[in-house]
């Protein structure tokens, strides 16, 4: 009798689970794999240039040629108080012939550009000066935490126009979403086209002087993609 008692007040509790909200893994569902993809054009090019005594054939102090090198970016409009950060001070000991010792300076700079014209400019008159150690660290765009985060979204939204296109051929919708979760996110490493370092072409006229030519420097689009997986209601 007492375990009749104890089953009678336990079975109401039991009915009262089953009738509550279900796990939706328990429901019917439409599972879809959206993806999404932008391309957009770096708008921070970041140079990194070295001046060295020993690439100095004419032995002009360090302090001189990094004053020139300065007044010429300056020329070309570049703010160096703000685009030009020095990122280090090298200093070689070099023992010569005779005895003779030299101590060898070098000087490392990080530049901040915004297009490729500008910075095929950079190249030309820093190889004008005689500084040839210079090239490319890296590419980026000022907005692209927002590219990011709009790729993502853009991902969510083509898995639902998927699945509403999905579940109309068989009469039926799609309701609330039941499960987001990114897949895939490249965030993209910036790159540049192995053409990049041609920035200027060199001839010679009849006077033996050279002259250079100026190209906006084409650098490849930064691509992000996203692939969101989403599960939805299926009505």
């Amino acid at each position: 009798m007492r375990f009749l008692v104890l089953f009678l007040l336990c079975a109401p509790m039991t009915m009262l689970a089953q009738d509550g909200p279900k796990n939706f893994i328990d429901q019917n569902y439409i599972e879809i794999n959206g993806t999404s993809e932008v391309e957009i054009v770096p708008d921070l090019i970041y140079l990194h240039i070295l001046i060295s005594e020993k690439d100095n054939k004419n032995k002009t102090p360090l302090a001189e040629r990094e004053r020139d090198m300065i007044l010429k970016l300056k020329e070309i409009g570049i703010n160096t108080d703000k685009d030009l950060l020095m990122k280090e001070i090298i200093s070689n000991f070099q023992y010569a012939f005779m005895s003779r010792n030299e101590i060898l300076l070098s000087k490392s700079y990080q530049l901040l550009v915004r297009d490729g014209k500008t910075a095929s400019r950079v190249f030309v008159e820093l190889e004008r000066l005689g500084i040839s150690n210079a090239g490319i660290d890296r590419l980026d765009n000022t907005q692209i935490e927002k590219y990011r985060r709009d790729v993502k979204v853009a991902a969510v939204k083509a898995a639902k126009s998927k699945a509403e296109s999905l579940v109309s051929a068989v009469g039926q919708s799609i309701g609330k979403a039941l499960f987001i979760q990114e897949v895939i996110s490249d965030n993209g490493i910036p790159r540049f086209q192995s053409n990049t370092y041609n920035a200027y072409s060199q001839a010679k006229y009849a006077d033996g002087k050279e002259r250079y030519s100026e190209a906006d420097m084409d650098f490849e689009k930064i691509k992000l993609t996203s692939s969101i997986l989403c599960r939805f209601e299926l009505k």
